[in-house]
């Protein structure tokens, strides 16, 4: 893998890392929900965030069983 590839996957796990921590901070959950997510996520970019994709809170439509 070239430096531009890794580079460029680098800045989407970043851009997908920030996107994250936004819809964290903005959602509804209580303040160490938030932290602790936030934590993973800056600790352990890449699994941080799919853990919180695949484990963390849902949108009204999951909560709803839409």
């Amino acid at each position: 893998m070239g430096v531009e590839v890794g580079g460029i996957l680098g800045l989407i796990i970043l851009i997908l890392d920030i996107w994250a921590i936004i819809k964290i901070l903005g959602s509804s959950a209580g303040t160490g929900s938030k932290v602790l997510w936030i934590v993973v996520i800056v600790l352990l970019p890449l699994i941080g965030l799919l853990l919180w994709y695949l484990l963390g809170p849902k949108g009204s439509s999951a909560r709803a069983g839409i």
